[in-house]
């Protein structure tokens, strides 16, 4: 009983140990997801105005443009894998890698040749670990990224779309990273951004009824400038924005992970404190029975 009563008790303290690691894991996710946040709202309000821009521009000029028109033909296509550089994160690289395969199963299944590009640790050991080839990675700074890290793959993606598939070029490419919802819910988006899917513009019915009328545009020197200098920073501020929200999905991920592995350790602590009662009691009964067996042969003998 002593040995077991021993075993209970490091297990009581080793999961006690393990709590405050996690609980203070949870606290700092939950420190950094204020300013996660603030970097996505700041970052989405512009990502979307250049969106909207490039829509623009590609809808009213009419013009034919290398990032705007559709291929005749798609021979080989490029995934953007958006993970994190750590784990204790639940199921936060796992979705995001799920997501790609089936992905690049679909591509495959419509005879393309499919090429990756990795952010972060975890997708780049994945794919280590299984040998797989990528064209290229970066890993480091996930939790804050920064824009020049975002520039640097944008810049990778737009030179490889820009040469010729029998080069070692792409046709089109797709990203994939986890999109931040709120602080429970993280959910894995899957995006085609080049060739740039351009929504004609129609005429919308204001919230009074009244229909807005899209103004005119005017393009200064001419339409292909104009696309030439936004696509790229189009281009820049989507995949930013992908790894703004991927940070933001990260952080909440891992106080979810660590929240719930604190609840996990109590719960232990409060088994084994059941378990090392109970031994201790039953070595209370067992010594006192020797006890009373004792008094009671020696009262015999007399």
């Amino acid at each position: 009983m002593g040995a077991q009563l021993r075993v209970y008790r490091q297990k009581i303290k080793s999961a006690q140990t393990t709590k405050k690691i996690t609980r203070a894991m949870e606290l700092i996710s939950a420190s950094r997801i204020q300013k996660a946040q603030a970097r996505v709202a700041a970052s989405t309000p512009y990502s979307d105005a250049i969106t909207r821009a490039v829509s623009a521009v590609a809808s009213y000029s009419n013009v034919s443009h290398v990032l705007t028109t559709e291929p005749e033909r798609v021979d080989r296509a490029a995934i953007v894998i958006f993970t994190s550089d750590r784990g204790l994160a639940g199921a936060f690289n796992s979705q995001v890698l799920r997501e790609s395969e089936e992905l690049a199963e679909l591509l495959r299944s419509q005879g393309k040749e499919v090429v990756y590009f990795l952010i972060g640790r975890k997708s780049v050991g994945y794919f280590s670990f299984r040998r797989r080839d990528y064209e290229r990675s970066w890993i480091g700074g996930t939790d804050n990224p920064e824009f020049d890290t975002a520039k640097e793959v944008a810049d990778a993606v737009l030179e490889a779309f820009l040469r010729d598939s029998a080069d070692g070029g792409v046709d089109e490419i797709h990203i994939v990273y986890n999109r931040f919802v709120s602080r429970i819910t993280q959910v894995p988006v899957v995006t085609r951004l080049l060739p740039l899917e351009v929504v004609e513009a129609e005429e919308e019915a204001a919230p009074s009824g009244k229909v807005e009328v899209f103004p005119l545009y005017e393009f200064e020197p001419d339409a292909e400038t104009v696309l030439d200098g936004l696509l790229p920073v189009y281009i820049e501020s989507r995949i930013f924005n992908a790894m703004l929200q991927s940070a933001a999905a990260k952080h909440a991920a891992t106080q979810k992970a660590m929240k719930s592995a604190t609840d996990n350790a109590d719960k232990l602590i409060t088994d084994y404190t059941r378990l090392a009662n109970e031994a201790r009691q039953s070595e209370i009964t067992q010594q006192i029975a020797e006890i009373v067996g004792g008094a009671d042969a020696l009262s015999s003998s007399k």
